[in-house]
């Protein structure tokens, strides 16, 4: 059977190069590619022969279906807001929303236009995620009591800078609680349950790490958010610039535990162990293995992130096809971002508890539709906070000018 045909056009020329070229394999037809860097803008447009634009409000007007963000983490929302209410369906890249007031005008946009939105959120994908949330869904491990997840990520500082172009690029002031969402998602994907409540505590800049000093980043090391769920389960979300690269999710029941590898070669591997507990205690039961994609293997092999750049296409192209959201969709988009908003908040207080709003409820929503609390240096101000929980951060002169001759490098001049 034919499948409807989906023109979709992506923003972004550095990101948004993965999702463009993806695009066929789940079925959507590029369509235009924008993005305000025109060279590299114009070499994206010349090796996919597709139309490009610098202005969003003139690609807005190409002739396509769907749109997908893969602008700045603090730029999505009212980007998306404006391709819904032109009447676009919409796939927006990690964060949902950058304050709280935006979270509540992307809810309400999505359910005045009755478009698809999904979050392109992609660690859930990864198959040993996939194979947790099908245990978890027939009852293997039993209830959720606890979890964990974790994004480590450290990068040298010529790394980071390449990735990090500008003194106001986001990745190199945004706080260290707000990248939650790789180490959340997949918990939230695996059991169904949502953030209620948050603690934030962060691991402040370190000053002796050249990782950190050697370029122009404001932002602090690493940040552990302790979460309760709405099903009373405890959860750890760990993400930053700690040493030791690490994707790690780990679910206990009350029947059991699984996690995937923390060391050795294959880190997909996962591990069940089962340990049920009563008045006739049954022997514990341990097995490891590779689990398996449960469906498209060969499309999920040739994607990045573990596969998940392939399913998160392929989710948003599903949705649009059925006319249903996605499981990924505006209100977990939302939950899990402003968990990373309010645990800073929380860091900022000692680690206070701070209860996450459910902008599934309008009356909720008023609350908070005028929220704009952001570390964004071009929003600073009375009221805003600093993007280190040390306060202001200068780089040094040294820093500056490295960073500069890396972002020469990729032809870029401030």
């Amino acid at each position: 059977m034919k499948r409807h045909r989906i023109r979709v056009g992506v923003v972004g020329a550095g990101r948004g190069l993965t999702f463009a070229r993806q695009a066929p394999a789940a079925g959507m037809e590029l369509a235009a590619v924008c993005d305000t860097w025109k060279e590299r803008l114009e070499e994206a447009g010349a090796d996919l022969g597709v139309a490009t634009y610098s202005n969003y409000d003139a690609f807005l007007e190409h002739d396509m279906d769907a749109v997908i963000l893969a602008n700045y983490f603090h730029e999505h929302a009212p980007f998306a807001v404006k391709a819904l209410e032109m009447g676009f369906h919409v796939m927006s890249e990690c964060s949902a929303c950058h304050t709280l007031g935006e979270g509540v005008a992307l809810a309400r946009a999505v359910e005045k236009c009755g478009r698809i939105y999904m979050f392109a959120e992609n660690y859930p994908y990864m198959v040993y995620n996939q194979e947790m949330r099908r245990l978890f869904q027939e009852g293997v491990i039993g209830d959720f009591l606890y979890g964990e997840g974790e994004y480590v990520h450290p990068d040298s500082a010529r790394v980071h800078t390449a990735r990090s172009v500008g003194m106001d690029h986001w990745r190199n002031w945004i706080p260290a609680t707000y990248y939650c969402t790789h180490s959340l998602a997949p918990i939230m994907y695996i059991t169904g349950t949502r953030p209620v409540k948050v603690n934030g505590f962060i691991v402040p800049y370190d000053h002796n790490d050249p990782s950190m000093t050697e370029y122009v980043r404001v932002s602090d090391t690493a940040a552990a958010i302790m979460l309760r769920m709405d099903n009373g389960a405890v959860v750890k979300s760990l993400h930053g610039n700690l040493r030791g690269h690490q994707n790690y999710v780990r679910i206990h029941g009350n029947k059991g535990m699984m996690e995937n590898a923390r060391i050795g070669k294959n880190k997909n591997a996962l591990r069940v162990h089962l340990a049920p507990h009563g008045r006739e205690q049954a022997e514990h039961e341990e097995r490891v293995y590779a689990p398996k994609f449960p469906h498209h293997p060969r499309e999920a092999a040739n994607a990045g992130h573990g596969g998940g750049d392939f399913f998160t296409n392929y989710e948003f192209a599903e949705a649009i096809r059925t006319g249903t959201q996605p499981y990924l969709d505006v209100y977990k988009a939302i939950d899990m971002s402003i968990a990373g908003i309010l645990a800073y908040r929380s860091a900022l207080a000692e680690g206070a508890p701070v209860s996450v709003p459910d902008f599934r409820n309008e009356e909720v929503r008023k609350q908070f539709e005028h929220d704009a609390w952001s570390p964004d240096p071009r929003r600073a101000g009375p009221g805003q906070p600093f993007p280190s929980i040390l306060g202001r951060i200068e780089p040094s002169e040294e820093a500056v000018r490295f960073s500069r001759q890396v972002w020469a490098e990729q032809g870029y001049r401030e």
